[in-house]
């Protein structure tokens, strides 16, 4: 029976493929040549690629789709069987297949290795035959675990933060030639998705606390950029949370941290830190920074030494410290300053980390995955200064916020109410429930009654449809339109920029006469 994840040859089936989570990985197992199938319930974009990597998908979660292996099972087990003596002769076992049922336990090499996220309920069916077959199962956080076994690991948590820095610190080695091996919570344009394999000897991932599978990664280099309650449906309290990330910076051999962070700083106690403030006494600090709409630069500084001047694109102090972040890991794999500061200069950033989706009618349409409050105030911080200065090229910032989970939005209600105060209008939706039971103690509307009490323009629109409609009377000339959230308020965006590029194609047809 195996204990563990078998990369030896074994293949891998997984129940939810086109995650981005399960996704990446999936990617990597079939570049590595292994075979790999899995469900999903819609084409996409991701799923296209898996498929184009040799990929087979089932487009629903039944049971049915288990009864491949089921039968390979079978035909093994029969293949297997002893040859019986009747009357000093040799005869073959006539038990026909249907006759027949699928081996209990885990060493048949044909029933696959079942991947299932955190997502997957237990009653799912497809999930439930492979507990009948005997199939192996394991959470997609052991197959991370194993493949980063296999390499130099770098693991980047955090509650926020953890995609864009896990990309930067992916796009530096890549860039420096180092060549990583990528898994990722987000899509990047330098490498086609959310993860690549590479020949260096460096595995880049994220170690995600959502439902406390970091543990399990062991890692020679973990960062951790901020600590908080986050996932009120996983973790009673912040000190749950800390509990799980002792335990994950006791599995690496370095940590770095920012301890910009009071958790961070006074509770893990990173072995090398860093910080945006010059006076912390931080390994790595900045000073003279520059905040713009275009970007961000600074004087970095190595253990009180300057080692020159970083330039970023991407906006706000939060990002300024994810680069702060990736500058520790390149000094500590022994890259030169100038190849970090060259490399993080060209950094874009990840899909739905402020990705600009396009400029219509001057308005700006902007997608972030923003979905705690400290990411939607440090998001809207950002976003603010695009409106700010002489140089300042747009007008309004007008926050179109689509609440996730009924327990997060019950839980940081407060908080909620007050990070909204650099948008100039807000347009609020329903919750998405993210699968969970509404709970019947809060819904979009006591959330947008919470909001309006601090916003200077707020429009509540339960629906999609309603947003589209809405914004489509609201946007004006100069606006940045900016869709925050981890659910699909991101779908209406296509439309509402169709809408635009019509109007600004009609307000440039010439009239004839």
């Amino acid at each position: 029976m195996i204990k563990a994840v078998d990369l030896n040859g074994r293949p891998f089936h997984f129940i939810g493929v086109g995650g981005i989570g399960m996704s990446a990985l999936a990617y990597i197992l079939a570049r590595r040549g292994l075979t790999v199938s899995g469900s999903d319930l819609r084409l996409t974009h991701i799923t296209q690629k898996l498929q184009d990597e040799g990929v087979h998908i089932f487009w629903n979660q039944a049971a049915s789709n288990l009864e491949f292996f089921q039968k390979k099972a079978i035909e093994s087990q029969l293949e297997r069987r002893p040859i019986a003596a009747t009357n000093g002769a040799a005869v073959a076992d006539v038990t026909t297949s249907k006759q027949q049922t699928a081996p209990s336990g885990w060493d048949d090499p044909f029933l696959p290795q079942v991947i299932c996220s955190t997502a997957i309920h237990p009653e799912n069916l497809e999930y439930r035959a492979a507990i009948e077959l005997g199939c192996p199962i394991f959470h997609r956080s052991d197959v991370l675990a194993a493949l980063m076994n296999e390499y130099r690991g770098i693991a980047v948590a955090g509650t926020h933060g953890k995609t864009t820095t896990s990309s930067m610190i992916s796009y530096l080695l890549l860039e420096a030639g180092v060549d990583p091996t990528v898994v990722v919570g987000g899509e990047v344009n330098a490498w086609g998705g959310n993860a690549r394999v590479g020949e260096g000897p460096w595995l880049v991932a994220e170690a995600d606390e959502s439902d406390g599978s970091l543990v399990k990664l062991t890692s020679e280099i973990g960062i951790v950029t901020n600590v908080e309650l986050d996932h009120p449906d996983h973790y009673n309290s912040l000190d749950e949370v800390v509990d799980i990330f002792h335990t994950f910076a006791d599995r690496c051999k370095v940590l770095i941290g920012s301890i910009d962070c009071e958790t961070v700083r006074d509770r893990l106690r990173p072995s090398i830190s860093y910080s945006l403030n010059r006076e912390s006494q931080a390994d790595y600090t900045v000073d003279d920074v520059v905040y713009s709409a275009n970007g961000t630069t600074a004087h970095v500084w190595e253990r009180g030494q300057l080692l020159g001047t970083l330039s970023i694109k991407l906006l706000g102090r939060h990002n300024l410290s994810n680069a702060l972040a990736t500058v520790a890991v390149g000094r500590l794999v022994g890259l030169e300053f100038a190849v970090i500061a060259q490399a993080i200069a060209s950094f874009e950033g990840a899909r739905r980390r402020f990705e600009r989706r396009g400029e219509y009618g001057d308005v700006l349409f902007v997608d972030d995955y923003a979905h705690h409050p400290s990411e939607v105030q440090a998001t809207l911080a950002a976003a603010k200064l695009q409106t700010q200065g002489s140089g300042a090229t747009r007008k309004r910032v007008v926050a179109i916020f689509q609440p996730h989970r009924y327990s997060r939005t019950q839980a940081f209600l407060k908080e909620f109410s007050t990070a909204f105060g650099d948008a100039d209008v807000v347009v609020t939706t329903d919750i998405y429930s993210a699968g969970e039971p509404n709970p019947g103690t809060i819904d979009g509307e006591q959330f947008a009654q919470e909001i309006a009490k601090h916003s200077r323009a707020l429009f509540y629109t339960p629906s999609l449809q309603a947003v589209s409609d809405r914004l489509k009377e609201i946007l004006q000339p100069g606006d940045i339109a900016l869709f925050l959230g981890a659910g699909n308020l991101n779908q209406v965006i296509p439309d509402l920029m169709q809408f635009y590029q019509q109007q600004e194609q009609t307000a440039t047809s010439p009239v004839c006469a």
